[in-house]
């Protein structure tokens, strides 16, 4: 590997810390944005079943404000459980705001690495072409400086494909996955607006 590596030039250092990143924020992603941990199951249940044996929604709102992305949009509404529906709503939609941002921490860049990757490749593939070019001579063609820029050229290439491919799968994962979170809390919000409101049982699945 290191050979390869060395005969592909200084084009391929750039593409080797692309990869770096790309693998240390699909690692990162992979384990923060687990859905156990974003929308935790029963969290909405559980708070209904407080607020119906007379909990304050104040304290509740409280509690749930570092327990989870989930818990801290409940807590926006919480805080406004009282205060029309308009308000209330425009209250979880804040705080959901806020929270999606979160959740789409690094992907910018992943995806970033994602676009770049193949034309880092390509820019190896130019410094291929011109070794190959300047190894032309009225004297003959210098084999050694020949090879090397055929290695920079096909190696960076190829390594350029190799890192924009599943960046660029695993960029559109996360931000379809994402989008499915934000959705699901969405939904949980929307039930706690309408028991607020008396538009449905406190019970309800």
């Amino acid at each position: 590997m290191w050979s390869v590596i060395q005969a592909s030039g200084w084009p391929i250092w750039p593409l080797l810390l692309a990869s770096v990143l790309a693998v240390a924020i699909v690692i990162e992603r992979a384990w923060t944005l687990r859905r156990t941990r974003i929308n935790p199951p029963g969290l909405l249940d559980s708070v209904l079943e407080e607020l119906r044996r007379g909990a304050s929604p104040l304290e509740l709102a409280q509690r749930l404000e570092g327990h989870s992305p989930l818990g801290q949009v409940l807590a926006a509404g919480l805080r406004n459980y009282g205060s029309p529906r308009e308000v209330m709503k425009e209250a979880i939609e804040d705080a959901g705001r806020v929270v999606a941002h979160e959740l789409e921490r690094y992907l910018t860049a992943l995806g970033t690495i994602a676009a770049i990757s193949p034309l880092l490749g390509l820019l190896g593939t130019i410094v291929g072409m011109i070794e190959i070019f300047a190894s032309q001579s009225a004297a003959g063609t210098n084999p050694q400086q020949l090879a090397h820029g055929i290695s920079v050229a096909l190696n960076s290439t190829g390594f350029g494909l190799v890192v924009a491919i599943p960046a660029t799968i695993f960029w559109r994962h996360f931000r379809a996955y994402v989008d499915s979170l934000v959705i699901e809390m969405e939904q949980q919000a929307v039930r706690l607006v309408e028991v607020a409101h008396g538009e449905r049982a406190r019970s309800a699945p």
